[in-house]
Formats: C-alpha cells, sequence, structure tokens
C-alpha cells in the first residue's frame, strides 16, 4: 500500500504544471499572436511587446498578477542592450563629438523643467512634482532609440554617435536626480556613499581611457578561447554583469558599466564571435522589459485620466523634440539632422519608470501622479514610432534613405 501511495505521488508530480512554465507559454503565445499582426502592420514590435503586457498582466486578463520575475529579467535586457552597443559603436568618435552629448543633455535637462512649470498651474502641482516629472521627462528610452538606429544602420553615422552620446550622459545623470530626490525627502545620503560614487565614476573614467589607448586587448589564455566558443559566451556574460555589478556597487548605472564592458570585449580578439552568438538573448530579455512595462499600465486610470496623460504625452513629445533640437542645431548641425535627432529622443525613458517609483515611494508624490507618471511614459514608448514617421514626413527627410 505505501508502495502504491509513493507511486501515486510520483506521477502527480511528473503530471504538476509549473506554474512559471505555463506563464511563460502564455507569454510567448501572445508576442507570436501580436507581433505578426505588428509585421503585417509594418510597425515595430516593441509596441506590441507593451501590448502583450497590458493584455496578460494585473490590469488587463491577469493572466500573470506577479511582475516581478519578467521585472528582473526585463532589467537583464537593457544591461544586454547597453552591452551590446558598447561592442559596436567607436568611443573615440563619441569622445571627440562630447558637446553635444554633455552640455546638450544638461541644457535638455533644464529645459524639460521649465516646461513642466510652464503647465503646472493646469495641474496645481508644487514643487516636487514639477521637478519629478522634469526629471522623468528629460530621459530617453535607450532600448526604443538604439533599436532603431540599428534598423536603420545608422549607429555609426555621427547623428548615431551624436544621439548614443547623449543617452550615455542622460544615464549618468540619473544618479545625481535620484540624490536630489532623496534630499527632497528629507534623505541625504552620507559622506561615505557620495564618497563611493565618485570612486567609482574616476574608476570607471581610467578603465574607459585606458582602453581607448589599447589598439587590441589581450585577454589571459587567449589561444584557448579563440578556439573555444562556449568559454567565449560565458565570458562576456561575466564581463556584461559583472561590470554591471560593479557599477551599482559604486551606486552608479547598471546599464552604463554593461557599456564599459561591452567597449572592452570588442577589443578583444579572443571574443569576436561573441557579438552573433548573444543576439538571442538580448531579443528575449528587452521582449520581457516592454512586457513588464505593459504589466504596469491601469487602463482604467488611463481611461479617466486621458485628457491629463494626452496633455503631458504632447508636452513630453513637443519639447523633447524642440528642445533636442534647437540644442544640437546651436552646436553645430544641420536643421535637418537636429529636427530628426529631436524627433529619435522625443519619447520618455525606461530609466524614468525608476525616478517615477522612487518619487512615489519616498513620499515626494502622490499614488496618482505616479499612476499619471506610468501611463505617460508608456504612451510615449507606444506612440513613438509614429512620432517619428511623422516628424520624417514634416522635416521631407524621406529622401534620404538611411532616413
Amino acid at each position: 500500500m505505501a508502495d502504491m501511495n509513493e507511486l501515486s505521488l510520483s506521477i502527480l508530480s511528473a503530471v504538476q504544471v509549473d506554474p512559471i512554465l505555463s506563464k511563460l507559454v502564455f507569454l510567448s503565445v501572445g508576442i507570436i499572436l501580436i507581433s505578426f499582426l505588428f509585421k503585417w502592420l509594418k510597425q515595430p514590435y516593441i509596441v506590441a511587446y507593451i501590448l502583450v503586457g497590458i493584455f496578460i498582466g494585473p490590469y488587463g486578463f491577469q493572466l500573470v498578477t506577479d511582475e516581478s520575475l519578467i521585472s528582473s529579467m526585463g532589467s537583464f535586457g537593457l544591461i544586454l542592450l547597453l552591452f551590446f552597443i558598447g561592442m559596436e559603436i567607436s568611443i573615440n568618435k563619441l569622445i571627440a563629438n562630447w558637446r553635444i552629448p554633455v552640455l546638450g543633455t544638461l541644457i535638455q535637462v533644464i529645459f524639460s523643467i521649465g516646461a513642466v512649470w510652464l503647465v503646472s498651474n493646469l495641474f496645481t502641482w508644487q514643487f516636487n512634482q514639477i521637478l519629478v516629472l522634469g526629471f522623468v521627462i528629460s530621459l530617453s528610452s535607450s532600448a526604443i532609440v538604439l533599436g532603431y538606429l540599428q534598423d536603420r544602420g545608422l549607429i555609426d553615422s555621427k547623428l548615431g554617435q551624436n544621439i548614443i552620446g547623449i543617452l550615455l550622459v542622460q544615464d549618468v545623470l540619473v544618479v545625481p536626480m535620484l540624490v536630489t530626490l532623496n534630499y527632497l525627502s528629507g534623505e541625504v545620503l552620507s559622506v561615505m556613499e557620495v564618497g563611493k560614487q565618485i570612486l567609482g565614476a574616476l574608476l570607471i573614467l581610467g578603465i574607459t581611457i585606458w582602453v581607448l589607448k589599447k589598439d587590441i586587448i589581450k585577454l589571459p589564455f587567449g589561444k584557448h578561447i579563440r578556439k573555444d566558443h562556449e568559454i567565449q559566451v560565458f565570458i562576456a556574460f561575466a564581463f556584461c554583469f559583472g561590470f554591471s555589478l560593479l557599477t551599482s556597487f559604486f551606486g552608479l548605472s547598471s546599464a552604463l558599466g554593461a557599456f564599459v564592458a561591452g567597449i572592452i570585449v570588442s577589443k578583444a580578439k579572443e571574443t569576436s564571435w561573441v557579438h552573433k552568438s548573444l543576439h538571442a538573448f538580448r531579443i528575449v530579455f528587452v521582449a520581457l522589459f516592454f512586457v513588464s512595462v505593459g504589466m504596469l499600465i491601469n487602463m482604467d486610470f488611463l481611461i479617466d485620466n486621458i485628457k491629463f496623460v494626452a496633455i503631458l504625452v504632447f508636452l513630453a513629445f513637443f519639447t523633447n523634440n524642440l528642445i533636442n533640437a534647437l540644442i544640437v542645431r546651436f552646436l553645430g548641425e544641420s536643421w535637418k539632422d537636429s529636427l530628426y535627432t529631436g524627433a529619435i529622443l522625443a519619447q520618455i525613458g525606461e530609466f524614468s519608470f525608476i525616478l517615477g517609483a522612487t518619487a512615489y515611494f519616498i513620499g515626494l508624490i502622490s499614488e496618482n501622479t505616479y499612476q499619471l507618471v506610468i501611463s505617460t511614459i508608456s504612451v510615449t514608448l507606444i506612440l513613438s514610432p509614429l512620432w517619428i514617421i511623422m516628424m520624417r514626413n514634416i522635416i521631407g527627410s524621406v529622401k534620404n534613405p538611411n532616413l
């Protein structure tokens, strides 16, 4: 009898469905179906991923109610995306054109806060809310922008280098933005924490300068590594996530660490095969990131506050497009490239979710404002491809095969 009970239990455990496995099946089927539709409509898959998140998430059909797992995997996707970009770009060109990324980004943040202040009377916002929303709309989406540049073959162009530089400076500015929000809440960083961030920044700067001086970087046991593709994959992962962990430890952006790791790997002959081998990982994790974005959208709130969301979405697109275009033009680029750069950077980015969540949890903004932030960011991500197409047609750049 005991043997029969043990046999029954083993059979039951064998046929028992893992809940995570069923969620991944629903997720995969949803992505496949909606992606087919978007391919037929000639629209980017990123929007499809967000819609899948809305449908299966806690505010949709509730097929997945715990989004923490997918959110964590999505964060890996963002790290891998910056790692790949670090492998592809020319860091020498990036530094040679430092004026547009550094000066342009700083000016853009200031003007974004000013734009939110101008419309604050419509919402009776306080200073804390104005600052938070100004920070939020000043950041662009690395995933959407870099994906677009890759699809158009613009990564190595001067326009692409300027845009990538701006995105990287934005990543760096996330740290002082978070420090400012904590200061406003009364939680001032200790001298040790500030010292760690400064030390981390100097360390990353030193590594970058060292890499710049090297034409080729030789890894230990190079001959063995070059012949072993499996080891190359794990070495690449070790560099990518190791540097991400390092920058996180020092209070800096984990994506920044991944970018530096990509630069190092790109200069090592032993890992020349890595780029193609990890491409599938990047697709999966970036998709999961945008699915997690869709799962945050409360459709009831969005519908009830559609007027406010629409105003903020238009404000984000218009101000980001205009401000970035004027800055790039002022720093010496043509009007066509300037307007096009502004259009590509017009949406609100992934790190804005972090800023909004931080402001909410430390009490700077209410839950209503936090939902407004999530809805606004998500809608700009969904509408971003249409905005770029519209601006391309307005400036007449469709005649250029690269645009």
